[in-house]
Parts: C-alpha cells; sequence; structure tokens
C-alpha cells in the first residue's frame, strides 16, 4: 500500500493569516489521520511563516503517525530534530522570498553536500530516516545514496504542471525522468518517496510508476476540505493514489 503523508503547513497559513489560535493545527492533523493519512508532514521554514516550533512539539507529543518534519540544512533545524526525534527528515532547500519550495535540493556544492551528509548522519544514528527533497533525476539520486540519504523524495512540480497545462511534449519526459529516478532509487536500495503540486486529476495516474512508497501531498488536499472537510478530502486523496478517481 502506498503511504499519504498530508501537509498541514497550509493549516498554519490560515491561521497565521488573521494570528489567530485558529484553526487548531492538531485537531487538523487528527482529521487527515481519519481520513487515512499514515503520516503527517510539516516544515518549519526560518521565518516560521506557517508552522512554528510549538506546532511541533504538539504534534510529535500527540499525533498517532508518523511526523514527517521538513527542514532547511541548518544548525538549529538539526538541533531541532534530534530533539523532537521524528519518524523522518526531509532536507529542503529554501528561500525566505518563494512562496513555497521550487525545487530540489541542489546538490552540486562539495562543501554544502558535506554538510547534508553531516545532518543524514546525525539522523540517522538518532533513529530518524533521512530523506533529500531532489529533482527526479538519477545523477541526484546517486548522490543522495552517497550522501547517506535513508529516502530521497523526487519533486513532482514540474510534472504537475506539465498535466494541468496538458503540455503533451513536457509530459512525457518529465513522466519519464520521474521513472528513471525512481528505478534508479529502487537499484540503490533507497525508500522512493515523491511530493510536490499534486492534485486529485493526477493523482490516479501515479499508480503508472510503480516503486514510489509515499506520496506527501498538502496544498490539493487543503484546498478540497474546504468543500467537504479534512477527513473526507484525505480519504478521496488516498482513493486517488490507489487509482481510483474521486
Amino acid at each position: 500500500m502506498i503511504r499519504l503523508g498530508v501537509n498541514v503547513d497550509h493549516v498554519a497559513t490560515l491561521r497565521r493569516l488573521r494570528d489567530t489560535p485558529y484553526p487548531d493545527l492538531l485537531a487538523a492533523a487528527n482529521e487527515c489521520i481519519a481520513g487515512g493519512a499514515d503520516q503527517i508532514t510539516i516544515h518549519l521554514r526560518e521565518d516560521r511563516r506557517h508552522i512554528v516550533d510549538e506546532d511541533v512539539a504538539r504534534l510529535r507529543k500527540h499525533v498517532k503517525v508518523d511526523i514527517n518534519f521538513e527542514m532547511a540544512a541548518t544548525d538549529e533545524m538539526l538541533a531541532i530534530a534530534l530533539r523532537t526525534k521524528p519518524h523522518s527528515i526531509c532536507l529542503v532547500p529554501e528561500k525566505r522570498e518563494e512562496r513555497t519550495t521550487e525545487g530540489g535540493l541542489d546538490l552540486s556544492d562539495a562543501t554544502r553536500n558535506a554538510f547534508y551528509a553531516r545532518i543524514a548522519k546525525e539522523t540517522a544514528a538518532a533513529g530518524i530516516l533521512p530523506s533529500f527533497f531532489i529533482e527526479p533525476s538519477r545523477k541526484d539520486v546517486e548522490l543522495s545514496k552517497t550522501l547517506g540519504a535513508g529516502a530521497v523524495e523526487l519533486h513532482t512540480g514540474a510534472l504537475c504542471v506539465a498535466y494541468q497545462k496538458k503540455d503533451g511534449t513536457r509530459l512525457d519526459k518529465e513522466w519519464s525522468r520521474l521513472r528513471e529516478a525512481v528505478k534508479a532509487g529502487q537499484q540503490l536500495g533507497l525508500l522512493v518517496h515523491a511530493g510536490h503540486g499534486i492534485d486529485y486529476d493526477i493523482a490516479p495516474e501515479l499508480r503508472d510508476v510503480p516503486g514510489v512508497v509515499e506520496y506527501n501531498i498538502g496544498h490539493s488536499i487543503v484546498c478540497e476540505a474546504v468543500f467537504c472537510g479534512l477527513k473526507e478530502a484525505t480519504a478521496r486523496m488516498k482513493r486517488a493514489l490507489q487509482g481510483k478517481h474521486k
């Protein structure tokens, strides 16, 4: 069965818009779990624009499924991860001016890669699964393995944009890139995850890419929840990932 991680950052964004105590993030997470979420994903950004430190501690204490902690590669975030001990961490690139994560990690710099390797080593030693959020390329998959990742999360943003725009040429290319990266991950013994931009239309098509064991999805689920609630929105995505249109 494919695991579904629901990213609740956008629920926290609603709270931040007016700095209210609602919506309650733990209640939101529990609704997602009731709908079939296998884990809750949160991104504690350096600017704390949505998830804040208290959320991390509270969800880790009370949520009954795995916590996937998305984080920039900084000493501060590493210390929080080691203190909180989520099920997994996912290293992501982070820029203050971006609205959301725009792509995978840049693995071209040796100094930065050495720090990624240190994070992977220290988190793995603490019993935390280290994952790298990367572009769907064989080269980046292989580098991630070399640097100590136990899993890779493949960035599906370009694929999803091509799907939404019905750009057949680009879509064929992106499907091929994804399949090749998944195959490379399997060959290297990595857990292969994927996420970013996945909606209810493309989700059933992802069944044609065997080998991905986990999808982390947030924005489309929270948007769907406007009409049907988080529990049902999560259940619909779970069904979609099983190849069933909602």
